[in-house]
């Protein structure tokens, strides 16, 4: 019987907790970062690691034996670095049976309130979520040429451990920027884990699946809910149109969307964990 073997490109922030899960229920774990010191810290722990960006491909015989694939980085100028790198090798590995891309539900763009599912168009709004549009059609494609099962999941915007309205707003980062009848959905990283290991249970070639909670809501709600948790004051809301903010920042409050989950539930049967920001952030503020 074939040891399953999951190789990560991108060992981040979604990607190494899961890494770390199924390494101790007795899977193999590789996988890929840009950082020497990164490095040593997940091999310290059990992960094999390699560096790998386009000027540093991986090895000889570092996907061998992989049966599962689960890429988490970003497209850059050029494309999909991990497809233009190794698509050859993974398309001759005899052991895969699912490899799975982390994308973003940002390539809906702006439907002004409106719902979006797996299959609406896809209208980016900013050249970020270009990027991604493409990385998704290339993936697919790559699936459909080569017999790979791929799986696209697009994730609403993520949040977990140290990672949260709750630690902006214990660190005086908080804000309220309001922007009347903006929703935005949120993902927590449990459920992430969650969703992929759904999907990689059922890999379903060409399978595209949202994974976002069941409440989109106002950002400043979950500002606000957040410090009613620590027992602080929430900031002054501050209009969108006076907010100083990042340009990546100001992406994030373009596009006003619901995004729904019901493939993600219906097709991989996956029950979300924490279906709404509440509940997410009381399992954390209790951590």
């Amino acid at each position: 019987m074939t040891k399953n073997h999951l190789f990560c490109f991108g060992l981040g922030y979604s990607a190494t907790p899961l890494a770390a899960q199924l390494l101790g229920e007795g899977w193999a774990v590789s996988g890929t970062t840009r950082d020497e010191e990164k490095k040593a810290k997940l091999e310290a722990t059990g992960i094999t690691t390699h560096i790998f960006t386009r000027e540093t491909p991986l090895p000889k015989g570092a996907l061998d034996g992989v049966t599962h694939i689960l890429c988490s980085i970003a497209p850059d100028d050029a494309g999909d670095p991990m497809l233009d790198m190794h698509g050859d090798d993974i398309a001759a590995l005899k052991s895969l049976v699912w490899a799975g891309l982390l994308s973003t539900t940002g390539v809906y763009g702006d439907r002004d309130g409106g719902e979006v599912d797996e299959g609406s168009e896809l209208s980016p709004t900013n050249a970020r979520a270009e990027a991604r549009v493409a990385q998704d059609k290339m993936w697919k494609q790559y699936g459909a040429d080569h017999g790979v099962a791929v799986h696209v999941l697009r994730l609403a915007g993520i949040y977990g451990p140290g990672r949260n309205p709750l630690t902006r707003a214990k660190a005086g980062h908080a804000s309220c920027i309001v922007k009347p009848g903006l929703v935005l959905g949120r993902i927590h990283l449990d459920d992430i884990m969650g969703a992929v290991r759904a999907s990689m249970a059922k890999p379903n070639p060409g399978g595209t699946y949202n994974v976002t909670d069941d409440m989109p809501v106002p950002p400043q709600d979950i500002t606000t809910y957040a410090c009613e948790l620590l027992g602080i004051e929430p900031p002054d809301e501050v209009p969108f149109e006076n907010a100083e903010m990042s340009p990546l920042m100001r992406e994030f409050y373009t596009d006003c969307k619901r995004v729904s989950n019901l493939r993600l539930k219906d097709e991989l049967g996956y029950t979300l964990k924490f279906p709404d920001y509440k509940s997410g952030l009381d399992a954390l503020n209790t951590a």
